[in-house]
């Protein structure tokens, strides 16, 4: 079993991910094995096996991964999402909503407040957004506030009016463009 699994585990690399066996044998885990993945900053894998008292021991003084597994298939999957999880996440960007400053409002203790209407889409109050001028980015961050008349808002719509405040920044200008969207990071899968 133990060519089988070293083969297995070699055939999960990816031009991504690459997983390096350090050492195979059979027996028991050892303190030997434990140094050795302490110094090549490995994890160690039993297949069928436990680690000797020391080497447990020595495992967490050490702070060493040791995974212990009976079952081929759930090791293979344990390893995937091991290896997933070293990719970085695919940053996913969602388009909400775009709105044109009408007006400029400075308010005391407030800021600037941006008079705006929604052209299509929506924004909201967690919107992530990103002022344009003339087509170029000048500010990317959160809306400070959004307001629909004199009322806090949640959410305004395409053809309404409404009054967004940018969180740190105060340098709105009237024809600028807000537009609003989300950003989730998806976790990469290994394909292999």
């Amino acid at each position: 079993s133990m060519e089988v699994l070293t083969d297995t585990l070699k055939k999960l690399s990816t031009e991504k991910v690459k997983i390096h066996i350090v050492r195979s044998g059979v027996g028991a885990v050892a303190a030997s094995d434990i140094l050795l993945a302490a110094t090549a900053n490995a994890i160690v894998i039993g297949f069928n096996v436990v680690p000797e008292r020391s080497a447990a021991v020595l495992a967490e003084h050490e702070k060493i991964d040791v995974r212990l597994h009976t079952i081929i298939y759930e090791l293979i999957d344990e390893m995937k999402r091991a290896m997933a999880g070293l990719l970085d996440p695919i940053i996913k960007e969602t388009y909400h909503g775009r709105a044109e400053v009408l007006t400029i409002f400075h308010v005391s203790k407030v800021g600037t407040i941006a008079g705006c209407i929604i052209h299509d889409g929506k924004v909201t109050i967690k919107s992530e957004v990103r002022l344009l001028r003339d087509n170029v980015v000048v500010y990317t961050g959160k809306v400070s506030s959004l307001k629909r008349f004199k009322d806090e808002a949640g959410e305004v719509k395409s053809g309404q009016e409404c009054g967004i405040g940018l969180e740190n920044f105060n340098d709105v200008k009237q024809s600028d463009v807000i537009e609003a969207f989300a950003i989730k990071k998806v976790k990469q899968e290994v394909l292999v």
